[in-house]
């Protein structure tokens, strides 16, 4: 019943200070506090949008600027020739976990003479993860991953979690005002097998643009893209060829689509994370 719900968010709320102290206490309901305040990190970063097609896959982001006389942080990072990520949470942890992401891809050419499958890389990070929520002298992760990847079944993405778990997407987002970027990715997703790289960008953008907070627009100079095809090896678009599709693709108005979803409130908790180092 309604009471029921009340009394139990009242005593959750109360005991819950008593329960988040250590990563490994669970509270009364079976939860792990820890383990969840890092699942909010990843939704204060800008919103980071991936996408795949029989061919390529792509990476799209919203680059956070902390003051005006600062450069852009940058959110997508290549790991090697055919893997690259996107990430929203905090920095430090999201190059962390990049450098371990190297080191494990050269570890592996070295000893097999090969590129490693991405699906083994994503589940060695995310016991990465994982094993931060079994010891109470280490904190989860507070950053989320979009890893991209074209190997030798084809073209690829995966999602990890600060809790351990990871999915595998036709397309994603993750990120603050993320939901407007998965509402239109699930509109539109069954086209995405047969889209052609330029098309699957344009949708990329579409998806980016939806999230964007009161009256900004999505420009060339805060956009982020990258591409991996099943024949090219990572490259990032340059802000010229950026500006080029956003002059031929017709945008929806600014925050338009997040408004619709009532998503205005994560902008004020966006403003609240950059102190905290999110993007």
């Amino acid at each position: 019943s309604q009471q029921s719900a009340s009394l139990a968010r009242l005593q959750d709320a109360m005991y819950k200070n008593q329960y988040d102290t250590d990563v490994t206490v669970w509270s009364p309901q079976g939860r792990l506090h820890q383990v969840e305040y890092a699942m909010k990190a990843v939704g204060l970063g800008s919103v980071t949008v991936g996408l795949r097609s029989n061919s390529h896959v792509v990476l799209a982001a919203v680059k956070k600027q902390t003051e005006e006389l600062a450069s852009y942080s940058r959110k997508l990072q290549r790991i090697e020739e055919r893997v690259a990520i996107g990430v929203s949470g905090l920095t430090s942890d999201a190059r962390s976990l990049a450098k371990y992401m190297r080191t494990e891809c050269l570890q592996h050419r070295y000893v097999y003479g090969s590129c490693i499958q991405v699906g083994r890389l994503v589940k060695d990070v995310a016991d990465k993860h994982q094993r931060c929520t079994q010891s109470y002298v280490r904190r989860p992760y507070g950053v989320g991953l979009l890893v991209a990847s074209c190997d030798t079944t084809g073209p690829r993405l995966f999602q990890t979690c600060p809790s351990g778990n990871y999915y595998e997407h036709y397309a994603h987002s993750i990120g603050a005002r993320s939901q407007a970027a998965r509402t239109y990715l699930e509109k539109h997703f069954e086209a995405f097998p047969e889209c052609s790289k330029e098309d699957l960008i344009e949708h990329a953008i579409k998806a980016l643009a939806g999230c964007m907070a009161g009256d900004q627009e999505i420009t060339a100079q805060c956009t982020e893209i990258g591409v991996i095809g099943v024949e090219e090896d990572y490259q990032m678009l340059s802000e010229a060829d950026i500006q080029s599709y956003l002059d031929r693709i017709e945008i929806q108005p600014a925050g338009a689509a997040a408004e619709e979803k009532g998503e205005g409130d994560d902008e004020d908790d966006a403003m609240e994370a950059e102190d905290a180092g999110a993007v």
